[in-house]
């Protein structure tokens, strides 16, 4: 008789505890995105430039996209996690990025700001930012990835991060 209550107790449990695992499940799988614009150092926006999402825990690009007339862009499909955003110039180097942004499974970030140096950003496809280099608003003409990387992994915690530079010198 023990036997028989205590086989139909663990199976009346595992049936209620069912949905709770199935909605954990799902919420693990909720696609998340994130927008936003990007800008000149300036604050003009920079149409028709190319942007790229990075997941600053792993290093790796996670999408890539054009901001469009009006300077804006979006991600969907996201999984949780910490990200940047980068502006490419067309010659491919970044020459903007953003803060570290944190992504929860199935959220909608808006208002992300990526400012691109003003010089680069001209290069990059914004006639409006082009006009602001050129009266004089441009500094820097790129940053390298090997320092957004490691300025946002420090921003996000991250204790290691490891840069390798290569020579075209067989010697070395």
């Amino acid at each position: 008789m023990r036997r028989l209550i205590a086989y139909t107790l663990a199976l009346a449990m595992t049936f209620s505890a069912a949905p709770l695992f199935a909605a954990a499940r799902g919420a693990q799988a909720q696609a998340a995105s994130l927008s936003g614009t990007a800008t000149s150092s300036a604050g003009q926006t920079i149409a028709n430039a190319t942007v790229q999402l990075r997941n600053v825990t792993t290093g790796a690009l996670s999408g890539t996209t054009t901001s469009s007339a009006t300077g804006t862009f979006s991600f969907a499909g996201l999984q949780a996690g910490t990200y940047s955003v980068e502006v490419v110039s067309a010659t491919g180097q970044i020459i903007g990025t953003s803060a570290a942004v944190s992504v929860a499974a199935g959220a909608t970030v808006t208002g992300v700001t990526v400012a691109a140096s003003a010089a680069a950003a001209g290069a990059a496809g914004g006639a409006a930012a082009a006009g602001a280099a050129a009266a004089g608003g441009g500094a820097a003409a790129g940053v390298s990835t090997a320092l957004i990387v490691t300025g946002v992994a420090a921003a996000a915690g991250v204790v290691g991060v490891v840069a390798v530079a290569t020579s075209g010198s067989p010697s070395r």
